[in-house]
């Protein structure tokens, strides 16, 4: 375990350092000492403009608009993670989606992704209410950080490999401030891989003991935290049967047992047998071709 644990001591020393250098000018005053708080890492987020392609994508979404939503004003910018500083539970996810994320500013917020994920996590005690509409819905995350591997909505909700890299600082910034997480709940194999490139563990283990994606893969890291792969609750996915509720409840279920029961009153009960201890989800592996990540965040 040393022989792992001390090369990623010194990756997070040099992410720290890096952080401020791979904001674009105008974001890097937020983080002129490395993204020293979360809501510093909130402001480069929303100030970054590292991606022309996916900048100029957002904000023809952002003006076009749909017919459904012609009233909305849409955000239009990278969108920043939501949830509990002091959370023991990351979920990650893919991207924001174009008419979701992009339009609400806030992260699985306004589409059927962000349905099937606050009615998971309002579910199993860790969201106070079983939807998210828009910003100001009072919707409250406990124990629970909720962010994504890119911030701007893709086109075709595909980032590219690039666009991923130049977004992975602020992954990184925010897996280094949560110093509370030990559990990680990886939407989908973009989510679960960018997880371990930000976090260190994709060039601190050997590739043989590198964990693959699966659904409901469990991997316990050598620090201590727990990462679970999920299949993304995106429409082709749910649509076809690839990820059913139970499934789905599963990965929540698990990962309530393992960070534990809430701290003080809950915000929200788990219904009847969300709580039952079964034990981990059964992996189900797949093909980048069978698994969607295909709606965004």
């Amino acid at each position: 375990m040393g022989s792992i644990v001390a090369p990623i001591q010194k990756l997070e020393h040099l992410r720290h350092n890096r952080y401020a250098r791979r904001m674009p000018i105008r974001a890097r005053r937020t983080v002129r000492r490395p993204a020293g708080d979360l809501t510093s890492v909130r402001r480069a987020i929303v100030a970054c403009e590292l991606c022309p392609r996916l900048r100029s994508y957002c904000v023809r979404v952002a003006r076009q608009k749909k017919r459904e939503f012609l009233d909305w004003t849409y955000w239009g910018r990278p969108v920043p993670g939501f949830g509990d500083p002091r959370a023991r539970l990351m979920v990650v996810g893919l991207a924001p989606a174009a008419h979701g994320g992009n339009r609400t500013g806030r992260v699985f917020t306004g589409d059927s992704s962000g349905d099937w994920l606050y009615e998971a996590l309002h579910r199993f005690g860790f969201a106070s209410q079983p939807t998210s509409v828009s910003r100001d819905d009072g919707l409250r995350l406990r124990d629970c950080y909720v962010n994504a591997a890119a911030r701007c909505a893709p086109p075709d909700n595909k980032p590219t490999p690039g666009e991923l890299e130049r977004c992975r600082a602020h992954l990184e910034a925010e897996i280094r401030l949560l110093r509370r997480v030990r559990v990680i709940v990886a939407l989908g194999r973009v989510a679960f891989d960018s997880w371990l490139r930000a976090s260190g563990w994709w060039v601190g283990l050997p590739n043989r003991r590198r964990p693959r994606f699966a659904h409901g893969a469990e991997v316990r890291l050598p620090d201590g935290r727990i990462l679970l792969g999920s299949f993304h609750p995106s429409r082709r996915n749910t649509n076809t049967g690839l990820l059913t509720r139970p499934m789905w409840h599963d990965i929540f279920r698990r990962a309530r047992l393992l960070v534990g029961p809430a701290a003080g009153t809950p915000i929200g009960r788990p219904r009847r047998g969300a709580g039952r201890q079964e034990g981990a989800p059964l992996a189900v592996q797949c093909s980048a071709a069978e698994e969607r990540d295909d709606h965004g965040t």
